[in-house]
Parts: structure tokens; sequence; C-alpha cells
């Protein structure tokens, strides 16, 4: 009667529906392995900053202009928002940057949507300045580092134009961005064209004629709009004049200004060029100038998938598509990297089991040493389980939270099993009274040295900033495996 009334409910629930818990450990282990096979891998943990970024692109502006029209506004704007930490702003020609640092008692998404409630309200102001007869829109934005990250880029080069060699990255281009995993893929070292109208001045100012003439006259007939609907035959057409140019050399004949009779046409004062842009980016492989791709995955997507794919696209591309003599490298792999990072902080856990298991064997003898080492893979495949279930990936993090747990696991079992075998061999119980016994006898010991262990880490976990959330995947991590541990002792 006394043994019954020690009797820890939740351990004498398990062992007495044992097929229940076979069920409950098959389980967890699928569950385990899945996860493990299935998590997104990154080197370094997503950091998702309370920071919001607010552009605008104003053309032909000077810097005290765009302060003046668009920054100074937006940050009127903004000051009404609660949990702001610090707003800073920059402008400069043509371009103003604003950002918003929030606080942690606000949300990555909460925030940004705050702030394009106010941008919009800002909009929508009478006063707002507008360019081509279009309001000028800022962007507002969240940036995450892994987003902005390259994880491979794309070398194309060969006998061809940089125009051909373009042509084949954009098909490229739309084919790796159809992918769930990428967020967008960039093309480096392809020179854009654009048309350039060289105004002579002297001419224009002898045809009194201003540049608004001549950006008027170019935006007017360069453009295609509807002309109304024609009921024919029991159905409504939509009748379009199509007004956009398809060669430079239509501008030629824009008509800038008409009198009398006498038009001046765009080519009697000016000299238009289709020409490259100025370049902004440069590539390079082996000395060599290529078309790069540069591509992007999103956030909390496994790089190693994405690359897999990303190859497996550049393989159907230079087989079907691309001619034989087109080169078409890879580089800057981060799938690698991660990969060789991940696999050798997993082999450092094998190993880790190995040791401990071996110093198991050498104080506790080879029967108690198998099943203390039976609860080693089912705390580490339940932790796992729990942290993919949660959301989140297999990075270095997370891996060194499950090294240094390592040791710390086995602590409850061990205790659980010695106390187990104390009294059957010294009290001669039967294995169901003694285990109801022996865990009975320590369970609440085990669960208060669990739960101090887990609570010296939570000053770490509640570390604020920036590297705060970057640290907090080591207590968490540290808190699942001495959880899981604390249950495979009690249960398995």
């Amino acid at each position: 009667m006394n043994n019954k009334e020690k009797d820890f409910a939740p351990s004498s629930w398990a062992i007495n529906n044992g097929t229940t818990m076979y069920v409950i450990m098959a389980l967890v282990l699928f569950l385990g392995i899945n996860y493990y096979f299935n998590m997104p891998r990154e080197e370094y943990p997503e950091i998702k900053e309370n920071i919001v970024f607010i552009s605008s692109i104003y053309p032909g502006n000077t810097a005290e202009d765009v302060e003046k029209l668009i920054t100074e506004p937006l940050e009127d704007k903004l000051k009404s928002l609660n949990n702001i930490l610090e707003i800073k702003s920059s402008s400069k020609e043509n371009f103003s940057l604003i950002i918003i640092e929030f606080d942690d008692e606000i949300g990555y998404t909460e925030a940004k949507l705050k702030v394009k409630d106010e941008v919009e309200s800002a909009v929508a102001s009478e006063d707002w300045p507008m360019f081509n007869n279009v309001k000028v829109d800022p962007n507002v934005f969240n940036m995450t580092f892994t987003e902005e990250m390259p994880i491979v880029n794309i070398n194309i080069s060969g006998d061809y134009s940089t125009e051909k060699l373009k042509e084949y990255s954009e098909i490229l281009q739309d084919e790796i961005e159809s992918l769930s995993e990428i967020k967008k893929v960039d093309i480096s070292g392809a020179l854009e064209k654009e048309i350039e109208v060289a105004v002579d001045i002297y001419k224009m100012m002898a045809s009194k004629i201003s540049f608004y003439d001549i950006i008027n006259s170019i935006q007017a007939g360069n453009i295609s709009i509807s002309a109304g609907n024609l009921k024919a035959n029991d159905q409504r057409k939509t009748i379009r004049i199509i007004g956009e140019i398809n060669s430079p050399s239509e501008l030629e004949n824009f008509v800038v200004k008409s009198s009398y009779n006498n038009s001046v046409l765009l080519k009697d004062i000016a000299e238009i060029k289709f020409k490259e842009k100025e370049a902004t980016t440069y590539a390079r492989e082996n000395e060599k100038p290529v078309v790069m791709l540069v591509v992007k995955k999103r956030s909390g997507e496994n790089t190693l998938r994405a690359v897999e794919k990303i190859r497996s696209i550049v393989e159907q591309q230079k087989e079907n598509v691309f001619p034989k003599n087109l080169i078409v490298s890879i580089a800057n792999d981060q799938s690698e990297l991660t990969e060789n990072q991940v696999t050798d902080l997993v082999n450092s856990i094998i190993f880790g089991v190995v040791i401990v298991v071996l110093v198991l064997l050498f104080f506790l003898g080879f029967k108690n040493a198998l099943f203390v080492g039976i609860a080693i893979p089912m705390s580490m495949f339940m932790s796992i389980a729990i942290l993919g279930a949660m959301g989140n990936t297999l990075n270095t993090m997370i891996l060194f939270g499950l090294i240094l747990g390592l040791g710390l696991l086995v602590d409850n079992a061990v205790v659980v099993v010695e106390n187990v075998y104390r009294l059957m061999e010294k009290e001669n119980m039967n294995r169901i009274e003694a285990t109801k016994k022996g865990i009975s006898e320590i369970a609440f010991p085990i669960i208060i040295s669990t739960a101090t262990t887990v609570a010296a880490f939570i000053p770490l976990g509640l570390w604020p900033g920036r590297i705060g959330k970057f640290m907090i995947f080591f207590p968490l991590t540290l808190s699942v495996v001495l959880c899981s541990s604390l249950l495979v002792a009690v249960f398995f």
C-alpha cells in the first residue's frame, strides 16, 4: 500500500500502458528523423529585426528639395507611431531613405504595416510631389539578412555579344525565379540600353523651345491610348490607338513645336542615339568579363534544396536550350559551406554520443549503459521534432545547443536507471514495482534539477537587441533538450 501511495502517476500510467508508449516512442523517432531531413539548413539563424525602411525616388531634384518635399513630411507622419526607438533619414540627390527602428514589443510584420499606413496617408495629401504626372510612390520594406545574401552566382560567358549573353541569362532568370525557394535573381555585368536625346542648346533657344516642351512632346507621342468601343455583329470591341515607338529613329519625327505650318521636329534641335547606359555593375571570372546571375533565396527556405534545384535547371538549359559553346559555371555556392558546416556539427554530435556511451559503460556497466544510451537518440530526436515544429532551421546555433546539451541530457536517465536497479538488486523487487517506486522516489528531484538548469539559461534568452535575437536560439535549444530528456526519463 505504501508503494502505491508513492507512485508517480504519469510514469505509472506509462508503465501500465506499455503498448501505447511503444507507439509514442515510434512516433517521436519518426517525427524526429522526418524533421531532421526536412528542416531548412542555414549557416546562421534568421534574425528578423524590427527595422522598417522607406525609400523614395524623386528624379531631377536636389538633396534640399528631396528633404523638404519627401523626407520631412514622412518623418512628421511617422512621429505619431508608438514603440519607435529611433528614426534616421538620409536625403540625397533624387533619393530619400528613412530607417525606423521599433522596440521588441511590436511584431516584425505589424511594424511594417503601421509604417505603410502612415506613408499612404502622407501620399494621399494634395501637396505630395508628382513626377511625370504620377505621385512619387515611397517603397516600404523590411530587410532580412538571409534574403540579402546570395546563395549562388551563375556566370555566363562565351564568344557572344553582351546583348546575346544577357538574353541567355534572362532565360535562366525566369526559370530560377519561378522556384518557391527563390526571392529574386539579379543580373550583373550586362549593360542596359537607353535612348539619349542630346539637345543642342543654341538651336533650342533659337526655336524658343524649353526642356519641358521636349519632355511633353516625347511623353505625348510615346503612348498608347483607348479610343472607345465599337459595336459590330452584336459584339462590343475596344479600339486602341498604338503610339509607342518601336525604334529610336521614330523619335526624330516627333513634333516639338508647331506654328503657322512651321513645325520644329525633334531631329532639328537634338541628336538621338541608342546607346548603352553607364555601367553600374561589373562581373569577372578568371579576369574575363561575364554576365552574372546573383541568386537570393527567401527567408526560412532550405539553402541546400534551393541550390540543388538551381543546378538541375542549369543542366536542363545547357542540354536543351543553350548552344554547346556557351560556358555556364556556378560560383560562390553557399550550400557547400552550409552543408559542410552542418555535417561537421552532426558528426560532432554522433562522436559525442559514442564518447558518452563509452563513459557510461565504464562507470555503469553494460546493462545500465545500454538503457541510458537509448535515452540519448530519443531525447535528441524529440528535441529536433519540437524545434522543427516551432519553425526553426537547422543552423550552427541550434546544433551547438544540441552538442552542449548532449552531456546534460543523460543526467536524468542515469539517476532513474541507477535508482531502479538499486531497488531490484538490494530490495529484490520485480521489474514493474522497482520502476514505479524508483521513478516516484526521484521524480520531483529531477524535475526540480531540470527546472533550475533551464532557469540558469533564461537571462541569456532575455538578452535585448540584435545580439539577443541571435543568442536566443542557444538557450532555447538547451531548454528543449533538457525538457525532452526529462520526458524520456520519466515516461520512456
